[in-house]
């Protein structure tokens, strides 16, 4: 399949319907693409055993690259053949601690676009919709090497 033709939303499309395999990172932090729109995506993720710190609680880490990952889909559904990005910038603010098995939400929503600069919010939260954790990401837009 020749990625350099699609759009960031027609390849992340193919990720949710599984045509394509889903990054090794979603294995990681398990997680799954359910929704993706023009500037806007959802993941389902589930933090588990695998992801504890030394006081055994669910790793900052965990949040942080869901939230990452929302983000940054967010603005890879923006992307116009050709186009690749890059997280510059993560902020992530830890509101309440995240439960072991147990399904949330990161949803991630672009909130700036430009040529060279997307900056998208997004927020982890339960399905009674408390919300666990929020983060800004600042991403750079390139050209992709190939087409140079």
């Amino acid at each position: 399949m020749d990625f350099e033709k699609l759009s960031g939303l027609e390849i992340l499309k193919l990720v949710a319907n599984g045509v394509i395999s889903p990054p090794t990172m979603a294995i990681t932090i398990p997680m799954k693409l359910v929704s993706i729109e023009n500037g806007a995506c959802e993941f389902h993720v589930t933090a588990n055993k695998m992801h504890l710190n030394p006081m055994g609680g669910v790793h900052g880490g965990f949040a942080a690259t869901a939230l990452d990952s929302a983000t940054g889909c967010a603005v890879h559904t923006t992307l116009q053949p050709g186009e690749s990005y890059g997280t510059i910038d993560l902020n992530v603010k830890m509101l309440k601690p995240i439960p072991q098995n147990e399904e949330l939400k990161a949803i991630g929503k672009v909130i700036y676009r430009s040529r060279r600069i997307g900056v998208a919010e997004a927020s982890l939260v339960g399905k009674d919709g408390k919300l666990y954790s929020h983060a800004t990401a600042t991403c750079m837009i390139a050209e992709s090497k190939n087409e140079r």
